[in-house]
């Protein structure tokens, strides 16, 4: 039994091989594999967890005011203001109380002269610090890692596991 398609066939294969061969004669044929990622979520646990801070620092100006100087000429001023204004206003709620017919009047407290002297434009810094990422170590089938996350992931964090082999100079196709 005869194969007359044969000889064409093997002429045909063998014309493929040599031009491929003479395009790239160091060429490999291993690196024309092309490897194809075996790919899985899981889950691991979570071992610890270290938040990453960014520093932030901000000045801003206030006016501060030192306290008056308490001087015997002040507090005799003060107390001789206070007097006057204590006769006025008590006459001033009497004469209220004997048209109102009014007795339990509450007098406020007179209040003290804003004074503005000493005060001054100052500087005040201020230091914000906000988490930017976490630190995260992990254990997945009996080995740990390390891994920066933008989240804080709570006591499981879900992992890709891939699997491929290994091919020196292969192509790896991500897997789907």
């Amino acid at each position: 039994m005869r194969f007359p398609f044969l000889p064409p066939l093997l002429c045909l294969l063998g014309c493929h091989v040599v031009t491929a061969w003479a395009a790239d004669p160091d060429a490999d044929t291993r690196n024309r594999v092309v490897v194809v990622e075996n790919v899985k979520l899981d889950y691991a646990q979570v071992l610890n967890v270290e938040p990453v801070y960014q520093t932030l620092r901000a000045t801003r100006t206030e006016e501060q005011c030192d306290p008056p100087p308490a001087n015997s000429q002040a507090s005799a001023d003060e107390g001789d203001a206070q007097k006057g204004e204590g006769r006025v206003s008590k006459m001033m709620d009497s004469v209220k109380d004997i048209f109102s017919r009014r007795h339990d009047t509450v007098v406020p407290p007179p209040t003290p002269p804003s004074t503005r002297r000493n005060c001054r434009v100052v500087e005040v810094g201020r230091e914000f610090r906000r988490p930017i990422a976490y630190d995260v170590d992990y254990v997945y089938k009996g080995t740990k890692y390390r891994s920066r996350l933008p989240e804080d992931p709570g006591n499981r964090l879900r992992i890709r596991v891939s699997v491929t082999p290994y091919i020196p100079d292969a192509v790896v196709q991500p897997g789907r």
